[in-house]
This record gives C-alpha cells, sequence and structure tokens, in this order.
C-alpha cells in the first residue's frame, strides 16, 4: 500500500480534468463541484477498502477527464475478488446515500443524489467503467475471457453510442449545458474503440 510520503509521486491529475472541472465551477457553481468531487471521493474510497481487505497493492491514482482509475495490483485476486473490489465503488456511493437518507432527511439531499447518479453512471457497461469491468468478468468467469472480451464489446459499444446521443440531445433540448460535450465525445469515442474492435475480432 501507498507510504504517505510516497503520495504526491503516486497521484497523476491531467490538464484536461483541471479545465473540466474549472469549465464545470464556472457554470454550475463551486459547491456543486464540491458536492460531486465528495461523490467521488467515496466511490474511490470503497474500491481501496476492498483492495486493502483482499491485500491487493494500489500503485497509484490516475485522474483524467472520464474520472479517476486506481492502479493496483490485481494479479492475485480471484474473479470474485476483483468484482467485489470493482463493485466496490458504486457500492459506497449508493451506501452513502442511503445512510445520509435516514440520518439527515433533505439537508444532504444535494450529496446524496451525487453519490446515486455516480452510483448509476459507473454501472453502466462501458469500459473503463467500473460496469464494463464488472460486465466481462462475469461473462469470463461463467464461459472464458474471450466471451468476457467480446460481451463487454458490444454491450459497451451499444451502450456509448445511446449515451452519447442522449447527451448530445440534451444538450440540444436545454440549448447549452456545453460541460456535457467532453462526456459525449468520450462515449462516442468509446463506442467506436469496442465496436470496431469487436468487428476486426470477427473478421
Amino acid at each position: 500500500m501507498w507510504r504517505l510520503c510516497d503520495l504526491p509521486n503516486r497521484i497523476r491529475v491531467s490538464p484536461g480534468f483541471c479545465l473540466l472541472t474549472a469549465w464545470f465551477a464556472l457554470d454550475n457553481g463551486w459547491e456543486l463541484l464540491g458536492t460531486v468531487l465528495g461523490a467521488a471521493a467515496v466511490h474511490e474510497l470503497g474500491h481501496c477498502l476492498v483492495l486493502w481487505l483482499l491485500s491487493a497493492p494500489i500503485n497509484g491514482l490516475k485522474i483524467g477527464i472520464f474520472g479517476a482509475e486506481l492502479a493496483a495490483d490485481r494479479r492475485g485476486l480471484s474473479y470474485p475478488g476483483e468484482l467485489a473490489a470493482v463493485l466496490a465503488g458504486p457500492g459506497a456511493n449508493l451506501l452513502c446515500a442511503a445512510l445520509l437518507t435516514l440520518l439527515g432527511g433533505t439537508r444532504w439531499a444535494v450529496f446524496s443524489g451525487a453519490n446515486l447518479v455516480l452510483c448509476a453512471f459507473n454501472l453502466l457497461p462501458v469500459r473503463p467503467l467500473d460496469g464494463g469491468r464488472a460486465l466481462y468478468l462475469l461473462t469470463a468467469w461463467a464461459a472464458g475471457p474471450a466471451e468476457g472480451e467480446k460481451a463487454v464489446r458490444w454491450a459497451g459499444g451499444g451502450a456509448s453510442l445511446i449515451l452519447a446521443a442522449s447527451l448530445v440531445w440534451v444538450m440540444v433540448r436545454t440549448g447549452g449545458s456545453l460541460w456535457l460535450l467532453p462526456a459525449a465525445a468520450g462515449l462516442l469515442a468509446a463506442a467506436g474503440r469496442e465496436l470496431w474492435l469487436g468487428g476486426l475480432k470477427n473478421s
């Protein structure tokens, strides 16, 4: 696991992430940005806790325009163990939202909502989101890695196309919301990558 003195060298933040967060804050306010980042921190802590319990070393954290990704040594994990680590992030968001709803009522409604949205978004069957990784692991566990790869490529490609089209529709209908543009572009890129790779695999 990390030593405290190693943390600055283990965390990588992309310039694109800094620009996107600044853009989001200017458009939606710094308070909402803090709420979203807080929900993201809960998410990553969920992953870290399960990886720590499974004795899987964490080597670093990359924070980019499409979210955060933990670099961990998963070679010693079984399919169930890796699946637990993958689903721990959305699970932490769901648990946090449930606890805040029970304890705080409407006081923490926005933070609870941010956790629920982040949980749902990360469960989409799109790589590198947790849902895409979970779909691969479940299918590979049941039918082998080749079938897992095929399932996540086609499911991820289709879901990415639908979501990208939905985000573009929202931007057109609202007459703005341009901070959704990076997400739409990323989903289109994911769709192209997955469907193109799927087509090559079957050719």
